[in-house]
């Protein structure tokens, strides 16, 4: 086997290399695994709360999370791979079974709304089968304000999405969207922008 798909990283050249905004590309085994497990121990932990626990749910959130918001509200289902790697930035609302493979930096931006089933993937694979399953690639995801994916959105590495977009349910978005718009489909493409007709006359 080549060196290529050895670990040859420490922990600190892996997290270095996990924590930055570039894309990189390496072995499945240059991202240590146990760099998972207190993601893991605390996701079962949250998953086994049973009665109303505010504090308790807040501390392992904040355990949890590379940058935490006291208005970040994962529902039920909720996974991740290593917790570290998601930064919230204010509200965020994120609806049932929402996973975020967070191989990269993942930027939430406040007023977040994340519906049901959505997965934000900045894991990868190589393209060429020859290489396929020793290759991980991975690149952020960034969410400006306001953004709202609606239910079974999936977001790839390397995309930002801008403020106050909408992204319609079932969409695949493999390419940045710009502030403002309603986007769907597989690929996710414009469909047109947000406006005044779109408020709701009755309410101030």
């Amino acid at each position: 086997m080549s060196d290529f798909y050895k670990n040859t990283e420490n922990i600190e050249d892996a997290l270095k290399r996990m924590t930055s905004m570039e894309p990189y590309h390496c072995s499945p085994f240059n991202n240590p695994p146990q760099l998972k497990k207190k993601a893991g121990y605390l996701l079962k932990e949250l998953a086994a709360l049973t009665e109303p626990d505010d504090n308790r749910r807040a501390e392992i959130l904040k355990e949890l999370f590379g940058t935490y918001h006291p208005l970040v509200f994962p529902a039920d289902g909720f996974r991740c791979d290593y917790g570290f790697n998601i930064h919230f930035h204010g509200l965020a609302v994120i609806n049932y079974n929402v996973v975020m493979l967070d191989t990269s930096p993942i930027n939430i931006g406040a007023g977040a709304f994340i519906g049901p089933g959505v997965c934000l993937a900045c894991a990868g694979h190589a393209i060429h089968p020859s290489q396929r399953r020793h290759v991980l690639t991975s690149a952020p995801i960034t969410l400006e304000e306001n953004v709202w994916l609606g239910a079974n959105v999936t977001v790839v590495g390397g995309v930002t999405i801008g403020s106050g977009s909408v992204i319609g349910s079932g969409s695949v978005v493999t390419k940045d969207i710009p502030a403002g718009v309603i986007a769907a489909g597989v690929p996710c493409k414009i469909i047109r922008e947000i406006t005044d007709d779109d408020l709701f006359e009755d309410l101030n």
